[in-house]
């Protein structure tokens, strides 16, 4: 039960960030700097937080360290696949794509690779899940550009099969907090390298756009640490189902606050999305 608190405080970190991303984006645009920045941004914010939970120590080991910079080569092709895509494909479609990756990567490779069991809990909760997500779809048009797509479903997924790999490799590594900082170096490290290189573009930045680094790079970074610690008790099968539904149903509830009121079928997908969770509660 506390790898599920731990979750869940997880859960409504992430449900929080699309109000900083989409600040963000009113007010600084969704340019390649633009992105760039606000990535490097907020992973300074990250590196600095998870240092301070890990005491400031600094812990390499070969291991960790080429998992890391894997994890932020995931990362960083996620957010490029999702820039070029956002320009061929309805909002509602891309996050279908995202969710519904970082929810079916995890779980077909927990029960393939990781030995973790199938049980009746985890199928009720990936369907019902999985069907929440389509009803949130809606008619749009696409203009191509199918393999970034597929880039979104996969890399958002890997991210979670990453981090399952991490805690189940019997290897000397470091601790999650430290691993954690690791990623959020490297991103800060190669997205400032991209900026040197990007100087064509123009950026405004005003203290909205500030506010929305410090809030994505606090939320972000913590709720993925809990997630990486929420995996020691937690098979990857259970968590990131729970994770998505999570997501689905904090996000509807913060539109009730918005001038964007949840639809009825957004409604709908999150009562498909909490009968799920319980079920994998009840059921395991």
């Amino acid at each position: 039960m506390y790898s599920y608190i731990l979750v869940g405080i997880a859960v409504v970190m992430f449900g929080f960030m699309f109000f900083f991303n989409s600040e963000y984006e009113k007010n600084s645009g969704n340019s390649i700097r633009a992105i760039l920045t606000f990535t490097a941004g907020s992973y300074s914010v990250g590196f600095l937080i998870l240092l301070a939970i890990n005491k400031f120590r600094i812990e390499l080991t070969p291991f960790s360290l080429a998992v890391a910079a894997f994890a932020t080569a995931n990362l960083l092709l996620y957010n490029f696949c999702s820039i070029k895509s956002l320009g061929k494909i309805n909002l509602s479609l891309y996050s279908v794509f995202c969710m519904l990756g970082g929810m079916a990567l995890p779980f077909v490779a927990g029960i393939l690779f990781f030995d973790e069991k199938l049980t009746v809990g985890k199928i009720i909760c990936f369907v019902t899940i999985a069907a929440a997500l389509a009803l949130t779809i809606e008619k749009g048009k696409t203009k191509g550009g199918l393999i970034y797509y597929a880039g979104i479903f996969v890399f958002n997924g890997m991210s979670g099969v990453i981090s399952k790999f991490y805690q189940s490799a019997n290897v000397h590594k470091a601790s999650e907090a430290a691993y954690s900082v690791q990623i959020a170096l490297i991103a800060v490290i190669i997205c400032v390298i991209m900026l040197i290189f990007n100087k064509d573009e123009k950026l405004k930045l005003n203290t909205k756009s500030v506010v929305s680094i410090i809030g994505n790079g606090t939320l972000g970074n913590i709720g993925n640490f809990l997630l990486l610690l929420g995996l020691t008790q937690l098979p990857a099968s259970a968590q990131y189902p729970f994770v998505t539904g999570g997501v689905m149903i904090v996000s509807t509830i913060i539109c009730y606050f918005t001038p964007n009121k949840p639809k009825k079928r957004e409604i709908g997908a999150v009562a498909l999305s909490f009968a799920g969770i319980l079920a994998l509660c009840i059921l395991g």
